[in-house]
């Protein structure tokens, strides 16, 4: 009993329950979401709710595995996943265009977001055996060879969002690794490259619209330019104490497009106005921190890199989400963490979360 006890006082509860605040503000927003729609079974409501403390429970258990147990089988687990988004675009299931769901029963489950956290652990493992040679370039070079692979995978669903996510998390971490100057010109060089060639080869029209959209909404205020003015109203409107939830005019008469997902960052503005932004992104800045701290305390590569990698994605994310609402970033369709509706994701994010968890408590 005593062992037992011992074991969970080591965890992180300042980050369990940052997270944990999260889940809530993310339910009270749905809730109110529902009411507007005029949801009686609150059917997104509850589903969140079962997402959430199912997800919790995975965020326990794998916070009870020991962390080296990932660097065992991460090759095992990058070519599994491997295997997983190749077969999504042959056997997937196509929603709003992109064909990234794999559907179990009634159930479906997307699989890139649980990609994200293969590619960190891979990450995690080639960066912690080669951190004192990334001076040399192949290094580099390979481990973004690797990376390509799920960001070519998921670009031909085509889910660009998540393939940006995947990109960021592993440019993110080679920029704490360090690189020389010359090796970031190449790498921004070739990254200019790859957005020429996927601006003729890749894209859809519909992406190539959004891009367009995004550097100037106001061309197309009832089609492609939609979405964006409408977040932007809505966010502007909420001023500094908000609209109150459930009380948001673009929310409530149903001109903000998906509500609950991609644009929940702009139903949390005008509801709750600045007060309720600052809540939110204090919230997210105090998770980062408590990842940061964990990485700093970690006595192995392994899990610093892993930590790192978790909060490299996390911060991407929330950066591509909230600039999507705000117009400052193209629309991608990237939820926010923890708080937009959707098992997959949120299931993602606790996992990983529970990975760091892993961390702090062997490293305590």
């Amino acid at each position: 009993m005593r062992d037992f006890l011992g074991k969970w006082r080591k965890i992180d509860w300042l980050l369990f329950f940052a997270v944990a605040i999260l889940l809530i503000f993310s339910a009270s927003i749905l809730y109110s979401l529902n009411l507007n729609i005029g949801d009686s079974d609150f059917l997104i409501f509850k589903k969140q709710i079962l997402f959430a403390l199912s997800g919790l429970i995975l965020f326990f258990l794998v916070a009870n595995v020991n962390y080296s147990f990932w660097s065992t089988y991460s090759k095992l687990i990058f070519m599994f996943f491997s295997l997983i988004l190749l077969v999504v675009l042959i056997f997937g299931t196509t929603i709003k265009g992109t064909t990234g769901w794999l559907t179990v029963g009634s159930i479906g489950i997307q699989p890139v977001e649980f990609a994200k956290i293969a590619l960190i652990i891979w990450l995690a493992r080639y960066f912690s055996e080669h951190s004192t040679e990334f001076k040399l370039f192949r290094h580099i070079f390979i481990s973004g060879i690797f990376t390509l692979v799920f960001v070519l995978l998921v670009s031909l669903q085509p889910d660009i969002g998540s393939a940006l996510v995947l990109l960021g998390t592993w440019v993110v971490v080679l920029l704490f690794t360090g690189i020389r100057r010359k090796h970031f010109i190449w790498l921004t060089a070739v990254f200019v490259i790859a957005i020429v060639l996927s601006w003729f080869l890749v894209l859809q029209p519909y992406q190539k619209d959004r891009i367009l959209t995004f550097f100037n909404p106001s061309a197309s205020p009832q089609t492609e330019g939609y979405n964006v003015i409408q977040s932007m109203v809505a966010v502007g409107s909420g001023q500094i104490f908000g609209r109150g939830l459930a009380l948001g005019p673009q929310s409530s008469l149903r001109f903000l497009p998906e509500p609950g997902t991609d644009f929940i960052f702009a139903v949390i503005a005008e509801d709750l106005g600045l007060l309720g932004v600052t809540v939110l992104l204090g919230l997210f800045a105090f998770v980062l921190y408590r990842l940061f701290l964990i990485m700093r305390r970690s006595q192995d590569d392994f899990g610093a890199y892993l930590v790192l990698g978790v909060a490299s994605m996390l911060l991407v994310q929330i950066f591509v989400n909230i600039g999507m609402n705000m117009g400052v970033a193209p629309v991608t369709g990237i939820p926010l963490p923890l708080v937009s509706a959707g098992g997959s994701s949120l299931w993602s994010i606790l996992i990983a979360l529970g990975i760091a968890e892993s961390v702090y408590m062997r490293n305590s």
